[in-house]
């Protein structure tokens, strides 16, 4: 899956360390390496050790689950600001997905061992930490729901209005997406086929619900597509991409 992905129209304040103090995460920058990764690299792949956290500096990343089959789930994009990645325990210590670069990235990595000694010297971060973990477990959940109990319907729904929350502009009534994503970029974020989204999308536009601009689409009436999937007024820094 390629997407267009440039980074200065993704919107901003949505990132997901805002647990942290400025005074905490300092400690936590100053444990981290900087890697430098291309648009198209894995950052790290599904079934590896899990050690690492890594803090995107610039870049845009995207997260994927690999089927059976082969075909992947895009469940994630990352955006500057955020910090992803996956730690182990007795019980879990392969990596659950991969990471790739969607442009090219700067991070700051944090060994596991580094962070676990900085969590047991500083209580009030390791609260802080506690809360992003929070954040993350909620994110998953929301995701989940939005691809499992309401249908492909519901899956796309959701996926739209995750879209103009991360790209989007509002002009008006209507919500414009700063970036094109294709119906097979789509399916890979619902888990469908190209096919499938076709229908589903042509029947939002005759419907009204959307429309396309350049091939671009807009979102014309996003109360309509919060009722296909049973939208339960989550935060926009829950409710994206």
């Amino acid at each position: 899956m390629k997407v267009t992905c440039p980074v200065a129209m993704m919107n901003k304040g949505s990132y997901n360390t805002q647990s942290f103090t400025n005074e905490n995460f300092v400690k936590l920058e100053e444990l981290m390496y900087e890697q430098q990764v291309q648009r198209g690299e894995k950052i790290y792949w599904e079934g590896n050790d899990c050690n690492h956290l890594y803090y995107l500096k610039s870049g845009a990343v995207k997260l994927t689950k690999s089927s059976d089959e082969g075909k992947d789930l895009v469940l994630y994009h990352f955006q500057a600001g955020d910090l992803f990645g996956e730690i182990g325990d007795d019980s879990h210590v392969l990596n659950s997905f991969s990471a790739e670069a969607m442009t090219d990235c700067s991070l700051g990595v944090i060994q596991q061992k580094d962070l676990e000694t900085i969590l047991w010297q500083n209580g009030d971060l390791a609260v802080e930490f506690m809360k992003w973990m929070g954040y993350m477990q909620r994110f998953t959940q929301t995701k989940l729901r939005d691809l499992m109990f309401f249908g492909k319907h519901g899956a796309l729904a959701s996926t739209l209005i995750r879209i103009a929350n991360t790209y989007g502009i509002e002009e008006g009534n209507t919500i414009r997406m700063t970036t094109k994503f294709t119906n097979t970029e789509i399916a890979d974020l619902i888990g469908a086929t190209r096919e499938t989204v076709n229908r589903m999308l042509n029947q939002l536009k005759k419907d009204n619900i959307i429309a396309y601009e350049n091939g671009t689409i807009m979102i014309k009436d996003l109360e309509q597509l919060k009722a296909i999937c049973h939208c339960e007024g989550c935060p926009k820094n829950i409710c994206r991409l």
